[in-house]
Order: structure tokens, then sequence, then C-alpha cells
């Protein structure tokens, strides 16, 4: 004997329907994508970049399986999707050669990203899938690319100014300061002025080692990381 009302089992299966419609896009999965969005505010990602983005892709015969424009505001940004990782990859080294001209100035950011399969029917519902933290999606691999002779550089460049600074107020001449690949060289007149800035140098300055080269009358203090 039936003790519950019809309506109470029809409430019941649409929710259940509902439920399971919602549901889905977790079935369908993500995909390898590569994502294109601007590394300066002075540049725009719009509907024109997108056809770059196509051309360069199709030029290079690199098939993929949707590009999408995306705008927040002001903001723009294409996003790629691919079958597999390994075309991923092609197509990232690919859009960063050649949407920036300047490597050590790149005017285009290009990432790697994950874009859900969900059909657009079910996007347009709003359906989408559950957002997976790291240790549901069983942790994450990145790539951390360092420009390390940049660096290198930019602080040779930044302890040379320091350190004329230090021998000016310790008074201290010398007769210049080379800056090499990762070391910094101050000539000096004599080798007394040379042992008074070894002395301060390697207490302000101990991050590099300090050595002084008997080059006759100019000696040279030398510091090299």
């Amino acid at each position: 004997m039936n003790r519950y009302p019809l309506w109470k089992y029809i409430v019941i299966l649409v929710a259940l329907l509902i439920g399971g419609l919602y549901s889905l896009p977790n079935i369908y999965g993500e995909a390898p994508a590569v994502q294109v969005s601007s590394a300066k505010p002075t540049i725009k990602v719009d509907l024109a970049t997108q056809s770059r983005v196509e051309k360069i892709l199709t030029d290079a015969s690199i098939e993929n399986t949707g590009i999408f424009f995306e705008s927040v505001g002001n903001v723009g940004s294409i996003k790629i999707r691919f079958n597999n990782t390994d075309i991923q990859l092609r197509a990232r080294d690919l859009l960063q050669q050649k949407l920036n001209i300047d490597q050590n100035d790149p005017n285009f950011t290009v990432a790697l990203n994950l874009l859900s399969n969900t059909p657009s029917w079910l996007n347009a519902m709003n359906a989408l899938p559950m957002p997976l933290g790291l240790d549901l999606r069983g942790g994450v691999y990145f790539l951390l690319q360092v420009d390390m002779k940049g660096a290198v550089q930019k602080k040779v460049t930044s302890l040379a100014t320091d350190i004329r600074s230090q021998l000016r107020e310790k008074s201290i001449r010398h007769q210049g300061i080379e800056r090499g690949q990762e070391t910094i060289t101050i000539s000096f007149g004599g080798i007394e002025e040379a042992e008074k800035a070894r002395s301060v140098l390697q207490t302000s300055q101990p991050e590099l080692n300090w050595q002084i080269l008997p080059t006759g009358l100019t000696p040279k203090l030398v510091g090299e990381f």
C-alpha cells in the first residue's frame, strides 16, 4: 500500500534528474589547452589577436579542438584546446615565438592550461564541472624557468653601484670598477688602497669572494660569486 502522495515521488524524481544533469560535466573531463593573455597594460587581446593565433596554428598544421575568446571587463584572453599534451606543448612554444618578437620583453603571456570538455549545450545551462583541488587532482607539476644569466647580471650591476658608494664613504680611492659576467673588478693606484677596500668589502659584501691580483702598479681587487 502506497503511503506517500504522488507529488513527493515527482519531487524526488525531478531532483534526481536535475542533479544528474548538472553532474554530467564531471564525466567529460578536461583537455590540455594554451591560454594567451596580455603581458603589458598597453597590449590588448581581442578578436584580431584570436585571428592571428588561428593563422599561426593553421600555417604550422597544428590542429585544435576549439578556440575561445573570453573578456572580463577590458581584459581579454584566448584559450585553445588540444587533443593531447604533445600538441599543447608544440603550440605553446610556437605561439610564444611568433607572438613575441623580443623574447626578453614579451607582449603576450602564453601559458599552459586545462579546459573542460563539457558540450556547449551544458555550458549554456551553466552546468560546469566541479573544480578539483590539488588533493583530488593528484597533485600538480610545474616548470619554473629562471633566467639565471640575467639575474646574475642584474645582481652584479646592483652590487657595483653599492660598492662604489661604500668606497666613496670610506674615502678609498679607486681607478674604476668593471663588471664581468660573474665578477666585479676594482682597479687601484696602490696595494694599500686595495687592502683597505678588501677589508671593507669582505664585511659588507660577503657573498663575493675577494682577492687581490698584484698587476704591477695598478693592483686589482676581484670579487666573484
